[in-house]
């Protein structure tokens, strides 16, 4: 083993990890569930994770910053390092869902300060500085759709744009960031790295099946969201004949079930083959609201929220085109009306074969076996790889359960992937 790897610490990456699983943590899971956490940009939760972060990575030797929409980066720079040179970068975010686990985000982010604590105490001398990042609103809990941060680093959304859009009860970006401290200035500029390392949670069986510690991402799947509004007709439940209806919800529940159908066919749900067209094609309505939703009412209003996914945006087209074939289909069978609206639409993203290969090559250096995977999540590193070089290493996720309490990764498996992960940012920050 090198000896940056041997330098990683199991105990000081686990009191991080369990520390930062504190903040907002939901005492009442602790038990049977595991340990909850609900940690909501802009909320106390959120400022105590950022300020423990902040204080663990100037006491690494971290120059910190924090950017307009609170993007924090803490740059280590080595006497050996070129001033000039565009550092390799490494993090990911602090941010939950409610009552989600501790490990997604967090590995990420201390893993990478583990990292730069494991290099300097084993005297490496990278001729790149480093840097380690924590991203604001990955999980899209509170504002906008998700990977806020990442999307402003990336320039794929503007400052303006970000810092206008508001919570359930209304508050804006820029006061939630304002209120805990970290509405900073400027912008992270992911343009500016010479690579990107993400360490994350799996959220996925393939690493526990195999028996492997380390996931190496070859590609992150594409996500789009559609927001599908139907109106139909509001009606007595008891006076109005079945032949004479406009029943919204039951429109609705067709389009679920076509959006379902057309994905388990795509990927191969439905029939034993060995080659299914897109094995990973998804597509879930995840959300819906009725109105006037009363038991004694054929309902005259439906809304649903529909996720598509697939590594190939063919199978995304393919998954939309149904939804609006069902939406047209139904207007005639039923005499509803329809309207969709596609608000978030995001490629599939291929990872940069030098960072994958350098991932690979550390996880051999180490004694650490990787796989290589396709990623059914979004993460941040999707829109970094827009604008530099960009690799994401997954660690095993027990059963596979994420955003959930029970989310478990072994702190074995946490500190073999953040070996490869130190290995890997310690050989392209000596190039």
């Amino acid at each position: 083993m090198n000896s940056v790897a041997a330098a990683v610490d199991t105990e000081r990456l686990r009191e991080d990890i369990e520390t930062n699983g504190q903040f907002g943590a939901s005492t009442d899971q602790q038990s049977e569930e595991g340990h909850g956490r609900t940690v909501r940009t802009g909320s106390e939760a959120n400022r105590r994770a950022r300020d423990r972060l902040v204080a663990e990575l100037e006491a690494a030797g971290c120059e910190v910053r924090v950017d307009a929409v609170g993007n924090i980066a803490g740059r280590w720079t080595p006497a050996s390092a070129d001033l000039d040179a565009a550092p390799v970068a490494a993090g990911s975010h602090l941010d939950s869902v409610p009552n989600g686990g501790i490990f997604d985000g967090p590995l990420g982010v201390y893993a990478a300060l583990e990292s730069v604590r494991a290099m300097r105490e084993a005297g490496v001398t990278p001729a790149r500085p480093v840097e380690v990042v924590c991203f604001t609103e990955e999980e899209g809990a509170t504002f906008a759709d998700g990977l806020l941060g990442s999307s402003v680093a990336a320039g794929d959304r503007t400052v303006d744009d970000a810092h206008t859009l508001r919570d359930d009860d209304g508050q804006s970006l820029a006061a939630a960031l304002e209120a805990i401290g970290y509405r900073g200035d400027g912008r992270l500029a992911a343009a500016d790295w010479d690579a990107w390392f993400e360490l994350h949670v799996e959220q996925h069986t393939e690493l526990e099946t195999a028996g492997v510690a380390g996931g190496v991402v070859t590609d992150i799947t594409g996500i789009t969201h559609c927001a599908v509004e139907i109106d139909g007709e509001t009606n007595h439940a008891g006076s109005t004949p079945m032949a004479g209806r406009a029943d919204a919800l039951a429109a609705a529940s067709e389009v679920v079930l076509d959006v379902e159908a057309a994905a388990r066919e795509l990927s191969g749900a439905d029939r034993a083959v060995d080659d299914p067209t897109d094995p990973a094609a998804v597509g879930t309505v995840g959300s819906h609201e009725v109105a006037p939703n009363a038991t004694n009412v054929v309902p005259g209003h439906a809304e649903l929220g529909v996720d598509i996914r697939s590594t190939t945006y063919e199978s995304m087209e393919s998954l939309v085109g149904t939804l609006r074939e069902t939406l047209r289909r139904v207007e005639a069978e039923r005499g509803v009306e329809t309207r969709v609206e596609r608000g978030f639409d995001l490629e599939p993203t291929s990872m940069a074969s030098r960072c994958c290969d350098a991932l690979r090559a550390a996880g051999e250096r180490v004694d650490v076996e990787t796989l290589g995977l396709h990623s059914g999540a979004a993460h941040d590193s999707m829109y970094v790889a827009q604008v530099t070089d960009a690799g994401m290493l997954f660690a095993p996720s027990r059963d596979g359960l994420s955003h959930t309490p029970a989310e478990w990764t072994d702190w074995a498996d946490c500190a073999a992937a953040t070996r490869v992960l130190a290995t890997a940012i310690a050989d392209l920050a000596a190039e």
